[in-house]
């Protein structure tokens, strides 16, 4: 593929995933009420849910859904539904999950699954990859390496991208802890994040 291309795609990608979404605010939820580190597992979780994405992008599954409204439908409430749950389990939390003295341990392997079930969960997601790749597509010669190069560019710019922001976040969680009565209802604003995305999902068009 032309060098020019993959650099106009790449600035492309890097504006798009800069900007506020269910994803970027997932991984700033996670770094701020936990840290930083919490943030990168969400963000790995969240990019391996990318390629599920892609590869349904490359095949076509994505326009099968988008043809078909009920399936859409199920798809997008079944995400709204997943988040609200986790609000609601936030919300519900004694304290905070900022802890003076010793801290819980945190659950890296859950904030994966986490990150994976949302992803996939918001076929939204999949419709993006289906409208942005073909744009950048060149020729009729191997469409689908050329889509599945751009996707794995995407998602390694997602990564390195969300990583950053879950170290920024992580220092804000730090700076936010040391204040007793924010620290208290760190775990509220997280579910309230949480509840945000969940509704913005369900009822986007």
């Amino acid at each position: 593929m032309d060098i020019v291309v993959l650099l106009s795609f790449l600035g492309t990608a890097i504006l798009l995933t800069v900007m506020p979404g269910p994803d970027i605010l997932f991984v700033i939820a996670q770094s701020i009420s936990q840290n930083a580190r919490a943030g990168v597992t969400t963000a790995l979780g969240l990019c391996t849910g990318l390629l599920v994405h892609i590869t349904a992008a490359v095949v076509g599954i994505s326009a099968i859904v988008y043809s078909s409204a009920t399936i859409f439908t199920i798809v997008k409430f079944a995400g709204a539904a997943y988040l609200i749950y986790l609000a609601i389990g936030a919300i519900r939390a004694p304290g905070s999950s900022v802890q003076f003295g010793e801290k819980p341990t945190i659950a890296y392997g859950k904030l994966y699954k986490k990150g994976i079930i949302m992803n996939i969960l918001n076929p939204k997601v999949s419709l993006f990859f289906l409208a942005l790749l073909p744009q950048f597509v060149r020729g009729t010669a191997n469409i689908p390496e050329q889509m599945l190069v751009l996707g794995f560019i995407f998602l390694v710019q997602a990564f390195v991208i969300f990583s950053a922001v879950s170290l920024l976040a992580g220092r804000i969680g730090k700076l936010l802890s040391k204040n007793r009565t924010i620290s208290n209802h760190l775990t509220k604003i997280e579910g309230a994040i949480y509840a945000v995305i969940g509704v913005s999902i369900a009822f986007s068009k």
